[in-house]
């Protein structure tokens, strides 16, 4: 079924748009309107990023990198796929057009009306600008058997890395040295860490209940932050690089807590500091949801509930970064207090207590009195119970006289 609507979406004469560019895709997704084409540099294209290209309604993504390197079985250009959205891979510059070392980022300017025929990005005036693969189905299966093979490689790359920073980080991981002081307390609360990652709506959804009766802290990581104020829940800290939050969520009057190197050097500092507001620095290798995890273990919290964090190695490796090595070893950790957010939603129900039911009664009697009173059937019920009443009283008094 996939198939024939890609297909008619990518051989369509009339599938144009305005080009919109930019190497980092996250920050494309906050810009691009439904309609527009996507041009991006994206290596081995992630599921989270692909899931923002498809809310953003594009109708084509033009990728100048190579959208499955081989290195792992990424989710991103299936989604683009599932989703009907044409992907052309490795596209480069027309010849007479390419230079030296240019690519596609070097001829077109953001604004740029082109069309898309199968392989091939035109312009206005049908002239061949650019040209890729036009991925379908059989191609990228191929690409993705390819890439499951190249996992064995990658998991020794990642025990590499696991034991690197376990030497770099080990006082932090074993005692939690170097943690900041902050304002908000944990000791005996649970916590709810929010990451814009995988099935993060999804997951908030199912946890409403879980958030209306337990009130725990919540944690904002990145652009966690906005997720949780898109639900109506405000952040107690925000936490991370403070690239991805918006300047809405850091001004709703969460505790800031940015992300720094091991050296100290702080480039979220810059960005809080610019808006006039107050933020701490934590220096720590590794992820920011794994900066969240060790803050909250550290500073004394009874369970931590995670929300969009990654939790196999294909979603380490979609992250695209060795340091994700640091996501390991900070769940060995905070292993016994870790709870991800599907595995709360389906051992948690929601309580019944007794000043439930007795609320429940009283309104239910509140109802009928009401009925009762403004209605004619409810007077005539009423007098009907006051007559039977009254016999009662008549009886039990016949029988002390």
């Amino acid at each position: 079924m996939r198939m024939p609507l890609l297909r008619r979406r990518a051989q369509s004469a009339d599938l144009g748009g305005v080009v919109r560019l930019d190497r980092r895709t996250k920050d494309l997704t906050k810009r691009l309107k439904a309609g527009e084409i996507a041009v991006i540099d994206h290596a081995d294209l992630d599921r989270v990023s692909a899931e923002a290209l498809v809310d953003s309604q594009v109708s084509a993504v033009v990728n100048v990198a190579t959208s499955v390197t081989g290195r792992y079985p990424n989710f991103g250009p299936q989604i683009l796929l599932d989703a009907g959205i044409p992907l052309i891979d490795r596209a480069v510059p027309d010849g007479d057009r390419a230079g030296a070392g240019s690519d596609l980022f070097a001829v077109l300017t953001e604004g740029d009306r082109v069309i898309i025929e199968d392989g091939a990005v035109l312009d206005d005036h049908r002239r061949t600008v650019g040209k890729g693969e036009l991925l379908d189905q059989d191609s990228l299966d191929a690409q993705l058997a390819q890439a499951q093979a190249g996992l064995s490689d990658q998991i020794v790359a990642f025990t590499e890395n696991t034991m690197s920073y376990l030497r770099e980080e080990k006082d932090l991981l074993l005692e939690g040295v170097g943690v900041p002081e902050v304002k908000t307390r944990f000791e005996g609360r649970q916590v709810l860490i929010v990451v814009r990652g995988y099935d993060y709506r999804e997951d908030l959804a199912t946890l409403r209940s879980y958030i209306s009766e337990k009130r725990p802290l919540l944690i904002g990581v990145d652009g966690g932050a906005d997720a949780l104020l898109e639900n109506g829940y405000v952040p107690d800290i925000i936490l991370g690089d403070m690239d991805s939050c918006s300047d809405e969520a850091l001004h709703c009057g969460a505790e800031l807590i940015v992300h720094a190197y091991r050296d100290g050097r702080a480039p979220g500092l810059e960005r809080t500091e610019k808006l006039g507001l107050e933020a701490i620095a934590f220096p720590v290798g590794g992820t920011s949801e794994d900066a969240a995890m060790l803050l909250a273990d550290s500073k004394g919290a009874q369970l931590l509930v995670a929300v969009g964090t990654h939790a196999s190695l294909v979603e380490f490796l979609d992250k695209g970064r060795s340091g994700m090595a640091s996501t390991f070893l900070t769940r060995l950790r905070v292993g016994p207090k870790l709870v991800d957010a599907k595995g709360v939603s389906r051992i948690y129900r929601s309580e019944v207590k007794g000043w439930h039911i007795v609320l429940l009664v009283l309104s239910a009697l509140l109802a009928l009195v009401t009925a009762m009173a403004f209605t004619d059937f409810g007077r005539q019920v009423g007098d009907l119970l006051l007559a039977r009443w009254n016999d009662v009283l008549y009886w039990v008094k016949e029988l002390f006289t």
